[in-house]
Order: C-alpha cells, then sequence, then structure tokens
C-alpha cells in the first residue's frame, strides 16, 4: 500500500485562525501567509493524507499561552482532535482537570524559545501532570533537555520529546542532549516525535544528516514509543515544507510497512487513547 493511504495519526501539528482569534498584542512573531492554517484547512490535510487522528500542540507564535483558537478546533473535531497546551505554571488540578476534559493530553514546554532559566520553577506542574495521567511535551534543541532529566527520572511523569530532540548534527552521538535523549528511554515513560528535521539538519530535503539521529532514536526507544509527525504548516521554516514529501520520507527511513504501522498508527493510537 502506498504510504499515502496508510492510515496515520499526525502527532505534531499548529493551527491558526487569526479572523476568529486574534493574535496577542504582545506576542513578538505573528505567522502570516503560507505559515498560517486554520482548522478547516488542517482538516482537508488530514483528509487527502489519510491522517485520521492529529495531535494539536499550542505554538508560542500568534497565541502564546492563549489557547482558545487550539481548544475550539479540538471542540468542534472532537473525536479526531486532542491537544497540548500552553499551561501556567501555577496551575492547580482542577484547572488541569478542566482541561483534561477539553482534550488537553498535557502541557508544552518551549526551551528554544523560553530559553532554560525560564523553566527552573517548573516542577511542581510537572508533578502535577504526572498526578493526572498527563504529558509534558518537551521541544528542546543542543544540550537544552539535561535540565529536565533529573525531574523525568524521579516523577512518574510521561513525556513526549519533539523533532528527535533537535540535535546538532555536527557535534556526534555523544553531545550531552542527545545522550540524555537516550538515557531517558529506559524509564519506558518517554515517546520521542520523528519530526521536525529541518529544524536541526544542516542538509535540505530528505535531511539526511539527520537519519543517523533517527535510527540511534528507534534502536534505544523501538518503534513502540516513536511516532511521525508533520509540525504542519512549518513555521519559520528555512526552506519550503509539504505534508507529502515528509510522508514520503517517511517510507524512505522504514520501507517495511509493519514498521511504519506501528509509526504512524499503533504507537500514537495506544499513547492516546484515539478512537476511544
Amino acid at each position: 500500500m502506498s504510504p499515502f493511504k496508510e492510515p496515520k495519526i499526525d502527532c505534531h501539528a499548529h493551527v491558526f485562525d487569526p479572523v476568529k482569534f486574534p493574535y496577542g498584542k504582545d506576542i513578538e512573531y505573528k505567522p502570516a501567509g503560507q505559515e498560517m492554517g486554520s482548522p478547516g484547512q488542517y482538516a482537508q490535510v488530514m483528509k487527502t493524507y489519510g491522517v485520521g487522528y492529529a495531535l494539536l500542540v499550542q505554538p508560542n507564535s500568534g497565541y502564546g499561552s492563549d489557547n482558545r483558537c487550539m481548544l475550539d478546533a479540538i471542540a468542534h473535531d472532537k473525536d479526531r482532535l486532542k491537544g497540548i497546551a500552553i499551561i501556567d505554571f501555577d496551575a492547580d488540578l482542577a484547572a488541569l482537570r478542566a482541561l483534561k476534559a477539553q482534550g488537553i493530553m498535557g502541557a508544552a514546554f518551549n526551551p528554544t524559545f523560553h530559553g532554560i532559566d525560564y523553566y527552573r520553577r517548573s516542577e511542581g506542574l510537572i508533578a502535577r501532570l504526572a498526578e493526572l495521567d498527563m504529558f509534558l511535551n518537551l521541544q528542546c534543541e543542543h544540550n537544552q533537555l539535561e535540565l529536565f532529566v533529573p525531574w523525568i527520572e524521579k516523577l512518574p511523569i510521561k513525556v513526549l520529546i519533539d523533532h528527535c530532540g533537535r540535535p546538532a548534527p555536527e557535534a556526534g552521538f555523544f553531545q550531552p542532549g542527545f545522550t540524555a535523549l537516550l538515557r531517558i528511554a529506559k524509564t519506558g515513560r518517554v515517546s520521542v516525535k520523528l519530526s521536525g528535521y529541518s529544524k536541526f539538519a544542516r542538509l535540505p530535503y530528505p535531511f539526511e544528516d539527520a537519519w543517523p539521529y533517527v535510527r540511534a532514536i528507534v534502536e534505544a526507544y523501538s518503534l513502540d514509543h516513536c511516532m511521525w509527525a508533520s509540525d504542519w504548516p512549518y513555521l519559520r521554516a528555512p526552506q519550503r515544507q509539504d505534508y507529502g514529501p515528509l510522508v514520503e520520507l517517511a517510507e524512505r527511513l522504514f520501507p517495511d510497512a509493519a514498521d511504519r504501522r506501528k509509526l504512524f498508527w499503533d504507537t500514537p493510537k495506544r499513547l492516546f487513547s484515539f478512537g476511544h
């Protein structure tokens, strides 16, 4: 079967609707033009590429911690969409339960945007997420993951790592952030999104300098803890990105259909309870 027809769950996408939900006045970066993607446009992308379910991630660009656009999209397609929200560090259990009831699976932390110091007081929120069986979704680059490793090892938190941990290809496998990523595979509570190659690869599509890192992640985690994601609609992409070539790239990296079934469908369906 063509990978374009294989059933998929997209584990990292964003939605923007600045007409219905205007961007925040104090937000530094406001997506425009082809960087924008409304819930309706994303629904058409899902239909075209055989995507049955999707995990939306709240973007820092445009909206910051204003989750209303994403929550509205989920409310209008609650059978197929769930989300990862930006959540205040002081949010209590009641606030987290309310978000969970609206289809929110966890909290997005993005040190690539805010820096590491911003998250030094986040342990309390991580503990409350763990108590409610929610996810900590981390987008780190280079060695930023090291701050979170003690918490991940100490607290029973489920973790999602965005975009292969965004290693620096020229730094090799022994760069501290990547060795930390491989180390926390042993917890059995961490899963990795094989996505976002344009955010860390130095070569253009098909991002061949990222492939050794993908293979090392799969060896450490197995496909039971790896999932595919598009990162649609490709904010700040250094070169043009399209959904179809990224689906095709998954076939190049995983030529076995049974492996793609795990990556595209089985693993994320189990982790996020889609269809239940």
